[in-house]
């Protein structure tokens, strides 16, 4: 019995020596793929940091990337894609569209046909869809105002158009869907700090910037078919890759400046345009424009503006002016800004619904506790913040 016992003491000693090795191989196997395993961590870890701080640097030298869609705006928007909307809608076959695209072709398709027609020119296509744009996206006003439902639809078509209410992205990407469904050649740009975007629109040959975010709510065209002249002044881009802007057949403020001699007679004419509530004083001058000419007529400008500030008739608007060169002489553009021409007020409430509010607060309320603190005490409270607005 005894020799049993150690014959299987010995069997018990060697099964748990052959359990224990069998434990290192594969203790040392799992190890070597952890170290394996960090060591690609660490390469990816690294690779992300060294990315990083290449885009950290592209952006503190000004640098930019070389592409129109895909790139992130504000740290927080994507410009992206909007062909395969553009192609059914040109096609016909909606068979790739997901439910959300098949909702925005849609929606666009029913815009286009209300304020497209036959024998349009592309300038007068494009025109139409920035009217409607600019008139009609603007941010819903009062206390029922309507907001995407994700912060994702801030920053394309579906969102601009089922919303009324984006970023900068969306708008341009939207703007570019309908040229696009128009066959209008157009591009979404990006500005070098990578915190704004507009569109390049081809018509004729030649290339205009148009900025509908920043016109929409007023249709004033102050940013409707800029040169690079007149957007450089007040934007940077990647203009190795952007196409250049450097037509006026097709520049809004081109087309209707009117020919003008006489420095002094600059704000009189300023002065008709706003009599009449307009947007846009274009002046064209001949090529003997000097530079001591230019500064007398900004000085002018800015008088005229301080003026303007303080009236009662003038005090809601501001102007902005630019100087846009031309083969033969200059354009004086001033762009007039209207931000009271459609002011939120609060509703009135009837006289009959006061009682019944106080009421209706008494029942809900007046059963609490209110604090000892006299009248006037709360100021020398340390949590009192002061008074609200």
């Amino acid at each position: 019995m005894k020799k049993i016992l150690a014959i299987l003491a010995a069997l018990a000693a060697v099964a748990m020596l052959g359990f224990s090795a069998a434990g290192v191989a594969i203790n040392w196997n799992a190890q070597k793929q952890m170290v394996e395993m960090n060591g690609s961590l660490s390469a990816l870890r690294t690779d992300f940091n060294d990315l990083r701080e290449q885009t950290l640097q592209q952006l503190d030298s000004g640098e930019d990337v070389a592409q129109e869609d895909d790139v992130v705006i504000a740290g927080t928007y994507t410009i992206k894609s909007t062909k395969a909307i553009s192609d059914a809608f040109l096609t016909g076959d909606r068979s790739a569209l997901d439910d959300k695209q098949k909702e925005t072709l849609d929606m666009a398709s029913g815009i286009l046909e209300g304020i497209i027609t036959e024998g349009m020119s592309p300038y007068e296509k494009e025109k139409a869809v920035y009217e409607w744009m600019t008139r009609n996206l603007t941010h819903d006003g009062g206390l029922l105002t309507v907001i995407p439902e994700t912060e994702a639809d801030c920053d394309n078509p579906y969102g601009v158009l089922k919303y009324h209410n984006a970023v900068c992205v969306g708008y341009a990407t939207t703007f570019r869907l309908f040229m696009e469904m128009l066959e209008i050649p157009c591009k979404v740009v990006h500005n070098s700090e990578r915190y704004h975007s507009w569109d390049l629109i081809n018509l004729d040959g030649g290339w205009y910037h148009t900025d509908i975010y920043s016109d929409v709510g007023s249709c004033n065209y102050s940013h409707f078919n800029m040169t690079d002249s007149i957007w450089g002044q007040s934007q940077s881009w990647n203009r190795d890759y952007f196409p250049a802007a450097d037509k006026t057949e097709f520049c809004y403020v081109c087309m209707g400046a009117v020919e003008e001699k006489d420095l002094y007679h600059v704000p009189a004419a300023l002065r008709e345009v706003l009599d009449r509530h307009e947007n846009l004083l274009s002046l064209r001058f001949g090529k003997d424009l000097t530079e001591t000419d230019a500064q007398i007529v900004q000085q002018m400008l800015e008088d005229a503006q301080n003026r303007l500030n303080y009236s009662e008739e003038f005090s809601q608007m501001y102007m902005e002016w630019s100087w846009l060169p031309l083969e033969e002489g200059y354009v004086l553009a001033v762009n007039i800004n209207w931000y009271n021409d459609d002011p939120y007020e609060p509703v009135e409430i009837p006289e009959d619904a006061y009682e019944k509010m106080s009421e209706a607060v008494d029942n809900a309320f007046g059963d609490l506790n209110y604090s000892e603190y006299e009248y006037g005490d709360w100021e020398d409270d340390p949590g009192y913040l002061g008074p609200v607005g």
